[in-house]
């Protein structure tokens, strides 16, 4: 997909309702992640995004801009931060803020503020742009180009308290915040999904590679009934943040683990030709790999354990 058209389809399936995290048909958000996933990964990654941002503003009892794509940016990196300036009778932000994507393409975003206190801002990207910068230079990998992923630098970015999303802290202890993790592991196993549909076209009646393909056929469906399960869930939950936390943290295990095995597959039946001589296929692998790092992995898989262990296996 060339840059043009990823932005032409983000601001289609911008105007898109989908539903929200536990309001009843969650299965359904996943269902649809996974197909814009299956489409294209960068467009899948800035549509996440932008419908996360959404339900974020709901749940905080905030309404998004009319017409507006969002961004969520929320990584952080002690180095990096953003702070919220108070020494002068104007509030401002300072500081910059790491891993975001779609700098030059979104509207407004929602950002993590950590200094003083952790707080979630709604800033205007087309506000103010003498005191903001944009810069994607760091960025070295073809994975992601066209979602103009980079850095944020802000300085002297006037907010009032009407910028503020939520109380302190609101970002992270809210139930959402759970649920919506859960949104980038459709999006992984779109990615796989696009990857298998590849490899079935294959005119080869090969038996080794016609058994890859039936292992990929079979993780596909197990990772979708695991999303359709994660999402009933989700509507069930009592909102309680541990119950949302290692519901999330299993699912996104579960499917980093089917896509990684798809990713071997892939070339163990198909070999170097399709990833040498289809640049879709190319991108498309190298885009899934990357994604799949947001897993936090042995980290992900201590904190199960430890709430398992602590409820003797009954949650």
């Amino acid at each position: 997909m060339t840059p043009e058209r990823l932005k032409e389809r983000l601001r289609e399936l911008a105007v898109e309702e989908l539903p929200l995290p536990g309001g009843g048909a969650t299965a359904a958000r996943h269902q649809r992640l996974f197909e814009v996933g299956r489409e294209d990964l960068s467009l899948a990654k800035l549509a996440e995004a932008h419908w996360d941002a959404v339900a974020i503003l709901m749940e905080a009892g905030r309404e998004p801009q009319p017409g507006a794509v969002y961004g969520v940016w929320a990584s952080e990196i002690p180095t990096q931060a953003l702070a919220l300036d108070s020494s002068t009778p104007t509030l401002s932000l300072v500081g910059t803020k790491p891993f975001c994507s779609g700098l030059g393409i979104v509207d407004r975003a929602l950002v993590t503020v950590t200094e003083p206190t952790h707080v979630l801002m709604d800033i205007d990207l087309h506000e103010q742009e003498n005191r903001i910068e944009m810069d994607t230079k760091m960025w070295a990998t073809e994975a992601f180009r066209s979602t103009n992923t980079g850095s944020l630098k802000l300085d002297g970015y006037r907010v009032t308290e009407l910028n503020v999303i939520g109380p302190t802290d609101f970002y992270l202890s809210r139930p959402g915040f759970w649920y919506g993790a859960c949104g980038p592991a459709a999006c992984w196993v779109g990615g796989a999904a696009g990857l298998a549909s590849f490899a079935k076209k294959t005119k080869k009646d090969n038996p080794h590679i016609l058994a890859h393909i039936g292992a990929m056929d079979a993780t596909l469906w197990m990772m979708q009934a695991a999303l359709e399960k994660a999402g009933n869930e989700i509507d069930r939950s009592t909102g309680d943040l541990e119950e949302g936390q290692v519901l999330a943290l299993r699912l996104r295990h579960v499917v980093e683990q089917g896509c990684s095995d798809i990713l071997h597959r892939f070339t163990r039946a198909l070999g170097p030709h399709p990833l040498a001589m289809n640049t879709e296929i190319s991108i498309r692998r190298l885009e899934l790999e990357l994604y799949l790092c947001q897993s936090h992995a042995e980290r992900d898989l201590e904190q199960i354990g430890r709430v398992a262990y602590r409820l003797g296996g009954e949650l």
